[in-house]
């Protein structure tokens, strides 16, 4: 049986990022953005009170690209979403299991959002967020690792959110869950990145065994075939067993989607480089994603969706538009990720393969955020993930060293000096897993410096939203 218990606070803090260079997707450049961190407390029975963390970067324009909001506002429905979130977990003065608690919470952030005018994906930006460091106060509290927490299920997931899924099959597949020992970093190439020159493509290859990519397109046709004509052939010369993905970012149509599919398989210069393609990311808009039906066949690449599975029923409804695979991304939600992973082994077991569960980064930063994130997607055995936060941020920004170090020290195999600090160590283009997954907890290991973190900044939040 899985463990019920009641969360006794939550408190929120934040801290801004500058980028060390911008960062480009889609119609955007991002030169800073805050990272949330929250530290919550339950009540856990015959143990005690158990404390949990959880960080994770408020991107703009990502959760919501709504143009008539501007990228400070998209911040502000992000903090919004976890102040209403912390409120509707705190609400919840019942003992109930992890996953218990989260289906609560969804249900009534889900309302809360539509009636704030606030898009699906940023509502459950919140409670994506807590969920993370309630699982983490619960595998501190049971003295174990994620890897044994889901082969056990002791978050207590069931398929009251998922009814095409039922209860053997979600059982079925936590108990067979194969973790990967490390995960291979998919670097990811921005739209203003370099690709020859001092900080370019080209300069991070010859400084690390890098065999993954993921490569921003912008909707524009012509411009990104003739960006990755010169990407393909840096690739040929430098890395000749590569792999890559496109990422869209919502910018393309199903002409022009038509138009570059079928350019990268009949141009010489990018037929090899179509041959090496993983799949494509998310090129409609999120807001049409339902209503085209994608020609996966005529593509012969499978499609995935990232920004348009804003709800748990998203990517079966992808499926059923052609579609064949979903990102694991934490803030989308921990158990969205898992819970989509045992669709695609079903989906598998029964067409023979073609469906992928695939690893994505929104700015994962050291410390926290990189390291819950690996954890989960190697938990659920995949071996590459996109990762850009060691990329676009100066190791661990404006972080003390004292927190720097104190991560550091839970986890060294990750982190090495740089010229700005400590950073994260990608020297051998992948991440070493197996002690994230170990626990106690969820991959924390350490914990931020609270007080050099600043409140919250919304007037729906406290430094401590409830106790």
């Amino acid at each position: 049986m899985a463990p019920r218990f009641t969360i006794t606070r939550i408190e929120a803090f934040e801290r801004m990022m500058p980028f060390a260079h911008p960062f480009r997707f889609g119609a955007v450049a991002v030169e800073a953005a805050p990272q949330a961190y929250l530290r919550v407390a339950i009540d856990l029975p015959g143990i005690g009170r158990v404390e949990g963390v959880s960080a994770e970067m408020m991107m703009p324009k990502w959760f919501d690209k709504d143009p008539a909001k501007s990228p400070s506002r998209t911040i502000d429905d992000l903090r919004a979403s976890l102040a209403a979130a912390s409120g509707v977990f705190g609400a919840n003065g019942e003992a109930d299991t992890a996953f218990g608690h989260h289906a609560a919470a969804l249900a009534r952030q889900t309302r809360w959002a539509q009636g704030a005018g606030i898009a699906r994906l940023a509502g459950n930006f919140g409670v994506a967020l807590i969920d993370k460091a309630v699982l983490d106060a619960l595998l501190k509290g049971l003295g174990i690792g994620l890897a044994e927490g889901l082969r056990r299920n002791v978050a207590g997931i069931d398929a009251r959110l998922t009814p095409d899924l039922d209860m053997v099959e979600i059982e079925d597949f936590l108990a067979g869950l194969s973790p990967a020992g490390e995960v291979a970093l998919r670097h990811t190439v921005g739209l203003a990145d370099a690709i020859e020159g001092p900080g370019s493509l080209a300069e991070e290859i010859a400084q690390a065994p890098l065999r993954y990519f993921k490569i921003k397109i912008g909707g524009d046709v012509a411009g990104d075939l003739a960006r990755l004509r010169a990407i393909a052939a840096l690739l040929e010369a430098r890395v000749p067993d590569y792999a890559a993905s496109l990422d869209a970012n919502e910018q393309y149509d199903p002409p022009r989607l038509a138009l570059l599919a079928a350019t990268l398989e009949d141009d010489p210069a990018l037929a090899r480089f179509f041959d090496r393609l993983i799949h494509i990311e998310q090129p409609y808009d999120r807001r049409t994603t339902f209503e085209t039906p994608l020609d996966a066949a005529a593509l012969r690449v499978p499609v995935i969706i990232d920004e348009a599975d804003d709800s748990t029923d998203a990517f079966p409804r992808a499926v059923a538009r052609g579609y064949r695979g979903v990102s694991s991304k934490s803030c989308k939600g921990l158990y969205k990720a898992v819970l989509n992973a045992a669709r695609v082994a079903r989906l598998n077991r029964r067409h023979g393969g073609g469906y992928v569960l695939t690893g994505e980064d929104l700015t994962c930063q050291p410390g926290l955020g990189v390291q819950q994130d690996t954890a989960l997607v190697a938990a659920l055995g995949l071996t590459h993930v996109e990762r850009n936060g060691h990329h676009y941020v100066a190791g661990f920004g404006p972080a003390p060293e004292p927190e720097a170090q104190g991560f550091a020290r839970a986890f060294p195999e990750l982190y090495e000096a740089g010229p700005d600090g400590l950073r994260l160590s990608t020297r051998t283009a992948t991440l070493p897993a197996a002690r994230l997954l170990a626990g106690p907890g969820f991959a924390s290991g350490a914990a931020p410096d609270w007080d050099a973190l600043a409140p919250l900044t919304t007037p729906f939040a406290s430094q401590e939203i409830f106790a």
